[in-house]
């Protein structure tokens, strides 16, 4: 199999999502986590604890910034502002990288707080393309995004996601932060197949992994982050892997947050599923009673729908 040749990014390894209820735990005992990745908002305006805590984690593990509010498929004109903040942020704590949401968060200056799907149209995809050449120029580094996941899409599309991200890349060299449960829920709620999507993008493109839980709706999957990663996700992760050469991967959990122990310890399971040998015992997925919003210091998302098309 031919393995893509990445861009200059570090494979960091193994990392998680820096939450608030393990700041005590990790200070205390610094575990052997590889790196970890924080939600850009979180920190951009804090000086108080947060920033503190911050500060003293990024002496001694590598940090990735990722972000929820950028907002490049709005029609609104981008937040300088906002790009500021986030420029010295990713300076003073020397992240790797920072990422952000292939989508739109609001219009006429009213944030909706979810993550919404924009449409594939060639307009739109010269629109995201002038803008993400806009963010670069401004950051002074390579911008790095993820596909969402999605629970709505526009009658007018005319292109497939990976379609849109593989042109998107070419034309402004971004990189990709591949969410492999992101793809696994977009496939079942508009019935794609996720292995075609893992094989389309651009592999030397994609820096970052992200993996996840979900919850089952029956008639549609929610992105929640609040359950350990199933068995088909895994799958799909040892794929883009395989496709790739391998690139850093992060655990994202968000809602319900185990313990420290036990949340590293489901990372860590990307190790025996790479090899093969698979996690013995039942996975439980999630159920649509006990979805539960993502803990963001922003006001929560995704976008909790069913599948349906609109114009």
């Amino acid at each position: 199999m031919k393995v893509a040749k990445r861009l200059g990014h570090p494979d960091l390894g193994l990392g998680l999502g820096l939450r608030t209820p393990h700041f005590e735990y990790i200070l205390e005992h610094r575990p052997r986590v590889d790196w970890f990745e924080i939600i850009s908002e979180n920190f951009m305006d804090s000086q108080g604890r947060p920033r503190h805590v911050l500060d003293q984690i990024a002496e001694h593990y590598p940090l990735v910034m990722h972000g929820v509010s950028l907002s490049i498929g709005s029609t609104d004109a981008l937040n300088f502002e906002y790009l500021k903040k986030l420029k010295t942020l990713a300076q003073e704590i020397d992240a790797k990288w920072v990422s952000d949401h292939l989508c739109w968060t609001g219009v006429a200056g009213q944030n909706s707080h979810d993550l919404l799907p924009i449409p594939l149209t060639e307009e739109s995809l010269a629109h995201v393309i002038e803008r993400i050449d806009v963010v670069q120029d401004v950051m002074e580094r390579i911008f790095v995004f993820e596909n969402p996941s999605s629970y709505v899409g526009f009658t007018g599309s005319t292109m497939s996601e990976w379609e849109f991200l593989s042109r998107m890349t070419e034309a402004t060299g971004c990189g990709l932060l591949l969410d492999v449960n992101n793809v696994y829920v977009s496939a079942r709620n508009h019935d794609f197949d996720p292995e075609e999507y893992i094989r389309a993008i651009p592999h030397d493109r994609v820096v970052q992994f992200h993996l996840a839980g979900h919850t089952d709706c029956t008639t549609h999957l929610i992105d929640t982050h609040d359950h350990p990663v199933i068995a088909e996700v895994w799958d799909l992760y040892r794929l883009a892997h395989e496709l790739t050469g391998g690139v850093s991967t992060l655990l994202e959990w968000d809602a319900n947050i185990p313990p420290f122990e036990e949340l590293h310890a489901e990372v860590l399971k990307a190790k025996k599923y790479l090899q093969g040998e698979g996690v013995q015992g039942p996975v439980v997925e999630g159920t649509c009673a006990s979805a539960s919003a993502q803990e963001l210091s922003v006001s929560p998302h995704p976008l909790h729908h069913s599948a349906v098309e609109v114009e």
